[in-house]
């Protein structure tokens, strides 16, 4: 891989299939060759030129003086008790974002961000307490999928699947960041790169209601619903956005487009359980109205804690009964188990930060690690 990176150095990591394509032809090439390109990076996850072996040495060496596949930098990794995965990753010169892997069964999900921070200040996420600070570009958001791919070992095998399921429920606000976020779910989808069926790349929204209506037109990948409550006046305090784009707009939305799938789809609606806030059953009672009219599934999510937050988790028996009801009301409704909390990689902690005192930590366990295998 090239490293030393100039003006004129292009990042294949940035182009979605047309525009690699274009860049192809622009070179007197045939856009054919897009497709072996795209086939090295994302399924074989090289980054050399050199080892890109069906093309020609004059288009590897004209590839190598004015190219490059640049990921972003990982400047920490740590691995829950669970077996769940957590990476910061530098984007830019300074900001950092998380991503992270949940390894379960035959099944490894990888949950990607999408903007650096967030607008929506959800008020029981972590993420949005930190405030806005720009969208990621498209080389940002496909090579935290590369980045993941790349762990399990490279080059890898073109039909491996070590990443099972995408879900864009990482830091930000999908939609609000839409061109980049469709374009790196198209190349999830692409046979030509990670080849995921549209049923394993799901995008997570908190009902950005135009931008809904407009992912119709461009794809039918699953789609998640953050709710979190059944009515205007609690959802307005813990999704602000609710204000712009109250729930009946955006059920609507939802069911728009349902029917614009190719295929019988079912919702996924997510709500997190928070104590005395929203986890009474007359609220659950309310949920049940609301949904009745859209084909959906429900995942319950017990809110898990970060510093800044004053909510509580409920106790096992409330959520098991908020559970029992939508169950008896015929809703298929799983309770979503708490992943990576313990390095704080659970929904609603990822917050893009990590201190020196974190870092030198990590130095001081990794060393150890590496000489009690020595002795």
């Amino acid at each position: 891989m090239n490293t030393a990176a100039n003006l004129e150095e292009l990042n294949l990591l940035s182009f979605n299939k047309k525009k690699l394509q274009d860049f192809f032809v622009s070179i007197e090439e045939e856009p054919f060759r897009a497709l072996q390109v795209m086939k090295w990076i994302h399924q074989r996850g090289v980054s050399d030129f050199s080892e890109m072996t069906d093309l020609s040495k004059e288009l590897r060496a004209k590839l190598e003086a004015s190219c490059i596949i640049r990921a972003p930098e990982v400047v920490y990794e740590k691995t829950s008790q669970d077996g769940t995965k957590k990476w910061v990753v530098r984007v830019g010169s300074k900001d950092l974002i998380e991503m992270v892997l949940i390894p379960e069964k035959n099944r490894a999900t990888l949950c990607v961000s999408s903007q650096v921070g967030c607008a929506v200040d959800c008020s029981f996420c972590a993420t949005g307490k930190q405030g806005f600070s720009r969208n990621l570009n498209l080389d940002e958001i496909i090579g935290q999928v590369w980045v993941a791919a790349n762990s399990f070992g490279v080059p890898r095998a073109p039909d491996s699947r070590n990443i099972t399921n995408v879900v864009m429920m990482g830091m930000g606000e999908p939609l609000l960041n839409f061109e980049p976020v469709v374009d790196a779910m198209n190349l999830m989808m692409d046979d030509n790169a990670y080849g995921l069926s549209k049923r394993k790349v799901t995008l997570s929204t908190s009902g950005i209601v135009p931008k809904i209506k407009d992912l119709g037109k461009v794809t039918d990948a699953a789609l998640t619903i953050s709710l979190h409550a059944p009515n205007d006046e609690l959802r307005n305090k813990l999704v602000p956005v609710n204000k712009k784009y109250p729930i009946k707009e955006l059920i609507e939305s939802v069911k728009g487009y349902v029917d614009g799938c190719s295929d019988k789809r079912v919702t996924t609606i997510e709500y997190i359980l928070i104590e005395d806030v929203n986890d009474s059953l007359e609220l659950a009672e309310e949920l049940c109205e609301l949904l009745k009219q859209l084909p959906c599934k429900i995942n319950l999510i017990p809110f898990n804690p970060f510093p800044e937050s004053k909510y509580k988790k409920p106790s096992g028996n409330r959520i098991k009964r908020f559970q029992n009801y939508l169950q008896e009301k015929g809703y298929v409704t799983t309770i979503r188990s708490t992943r990576g909390d313990d390095i704080m990689a659970a929904c609603g902690q990822l917050v893009g930060k990590v201190n020196d005192k974190t870092r030198k930590i990590e130095r001081a366990k990794n060393k150890q690690k590496i000489k009690s295998k020595t002795i």
